[in-house]
């Protein structure tokens, strides 16, 4: 039992930062679900871009459940992860706007990625939800960048002097 306590202590934060982004990819995913059958599916919300069929519906029900799951990541991440405990404006302003940036570049990595790959041909449904392999296989990519980001760019510590 000691061992175990040794190992959560030592490792507090990755478990932390998974079991939140468990959490954060849950939140993703409701309003994913919730907007892909609201935009309904089709051969309407299909556009041809490069020559590759692009799912227009995926699209944009990606970009809107990304900003849910942004918003809900960046507060469980500061104060559960990696303990940034301020909310003072000259804090938290430079920690949001760092924050937003790297998940920017996975959001736009996400956005563009899922629909691609859907057009290409991983469509698999599961669960009723057209595309989740595709989401899946994405959304494991990008959970490893967001933690790489978060750690060294977003809530690094400060050195002690």
């Amino acid at each position: 039992m000691k061992k175990i306590s040794k190992l959560v202590t030592r490792y507090h934060e990755v478990i932390a930062y998974l079991f939140w982004g468990v959490m954060t990819t849950l939140v993703n995913w409701v309003i994913y679900t919730i907007f892909v059958r609201l935009l309904g599916v089709g051969a309407q919300s299909v556009v041809r871009i490069l020559g590759s069929n692009f799912a227009t519906n995926i699209f944009w029900a990606n970009v809107i459940s990304w900003i849910g799951a942004v918003v809900f990541a960046f507060f469980t991440n500061k104060v559960r992860v990696f303990e940034s405990r301020s909310f003072a404006p000259s804090v938290v302003l430079p920690e949001f706007f760092r924050f937003a940036g790297a998940r920017v570049v996975t959001g736009l990595l996400e956005s563009f990625l899922v629909p691609f790959l859907v057009g290409r041909g991983l469509n698999q449904t599961i669960f009723g939800i057209e595309g989740s392999i595709a989401k899946i296989l994405v959304s494991v990519i990008v959970v490893i960048l967001n933690y790489v980001f978060s750690k060294l760019l977003v809530f690094r510590k400060k050195k002690e002097a």
